[in-house]
C-alpha cells in the first residue's frame, strides 16, 4: 500500500448489501507496515468479507433449518397431543356409552327381577290362600267330627254329673247388637245349662277365648239371663296340660274313651258358673 497510517488510525472502505464495511489498520509500534512482507489490497478485503458472509449464511441457513425442525417436532408433539386427546376423549364417551347401556341394561333386569317377584308373591299368596282354606275346611270338618261325636253323649254325661239338662242346640247361632256368637253344642234345662266348645286339638288359646266368650254369652243370649252357665271343652287331642288348665279354670274336659266320650274331672271338681 502506498499510504501508511498512524498507530490506531482507519479508513471506511466501501459497503456490501447495506451492511457498512470498515476496513481498520492498527500499526503497533513495534511492527510498522512497513515491516509486512505482503501488502494488503483492495481484494484481500472482499475475499476475507466473502468468506464472512458465506460463514454467515451458512449460520444462517442452519439456524434456519433448525427452527423448521423444532416447529416441526412442535407441531407434530402438538398434533400427538390432539390425537391423544381425541383418543381419550373417544374411550371416555365410549365409556360413558357402555355405562349408560350398563345402566339402562340393569334397569331392564331390576324391572324383569320385580315383575317376577310379583308374579312370584301373587302365587305363593295364592297358595297360602288355598291352604289355608284347605286347613279351615279340614279343621271345620274335624271339629263338626268332634261335634257328632260328643252330641249325642252330652245329656247322659252331664246328667251323671248332676246337671239334669233335656234340650240340645248344636251350633247355637245369634247375632244381636253387632255381637255374633255360635256355640259348637248348646245342652239346656229349665234353670241351668252347658255351653261345649269342640275342637279337634285343644290349645290354651282355645281354652281363653271360650272364657271369653262364657263371659258375653249372656248378653248375646239375654233370655238365657236367669240361667245357671257352665262351660265344657272337649277335643280329640289336648295339648300337654291343657286339660288340667281348663280343670282349673272351673271348666268340665270331655275326652274320647273307647266308641264315645266322656267327662274326665273327678269328683272333688267345682265347675265354675257364669
Amino acid at each position: 500500500m502506498g499510504n501508511r497510517y498512524k498507530s490506531g488510525s482507519y479508513k471506511r472502505i466501501g459497503t456490501y448489501d447495506s451492511i457498512e464495511i470498515l476496513f481498520i489498520i492498527y500499526i503497533n509500534k513495534n511492527s510498522p507496515v512497513e515491516s509486512m512482507s505482503k501488502p494488503i489490497t483492495i481484494e484481500d478485503i472482499y475475499e476475507l468479507f466473502r468468506a464472512s458472509q458465506a460463514e454467515s449464511e451458512s449460520k444462517f441457513i442452519a439456524s434456519k433449518e433448525e427452527a423448521k425442525r423444532r416447529s416441526a417436532e412442535i407441531d407434530r408433539q402438538i398434533a400427538a397431543s390432539i390425537e391423544e386427546s381425541k383418543l381419550r376423549n373417544a374411550e371416555i364417551d365410549r365409556q360413558i356409552t357402555a355405562s349408560k347401556v350398563e345402566d339402562e341394561r340393569r334397569k331392564v333386569e331390576d324391572e324383569r327381577r320385580k315383575v317376577e317377584a310379583d308374579r312370584n308373591m301373587a302365587r305363593l299368596e295364592q297358595t297360602v290362600e288355598r291352604t289355608s282354606k284347605a286347613v279351615d275346611n279340614l279343621t271345620t270338618r274335624w271339629g263338626r267330627f268332634v261335634e257328632e261325636l260328643v252330641e249325642p253323649a252330652v245329656i247322659r254325661m252331664f246328667q251323671a254329673k248332676g246337671i239334669d239338662v233335656k234340650e240340645v242346640y248344636p251350633r247355637a247361632r245369634v247375632k244381636r247388637q253387632g255381637l255374633a256368637m255360635e256355640i259348637d253344642i248348646l245342652v239346656v234345662d229349665d234353670t241351668e245349662l252347658v255351653l261345649v266348645e269342640c275342637k279337634s286339638r285343644l290349645s290354651k288359646d282355645d281354652v281363653d277365648e271360650f272364657i271369653e266368650k262364657l263371659t258375653k254369652f249372656k248378653i248375646a243370649f239375654p233370655h238365657y239371663k236367669n240361667f245357671k252357665a257352665y262351660g265344657a271343652v272337649a277335643g280329640i287331642e289336648i295339648n300337654e296340660g291343657i286339660d288340667r288348665y281348663a280343670y282349673k279354670k272351673g271348666l268340665f274336659v270331655i275326652k274320647p274313651s273307647g266308641d264315645t266320650v266322656e267327662i274326665i274331672n273327678d269328683e272333688q271338681f267345682q265347675p265354675e258358673s257364669w
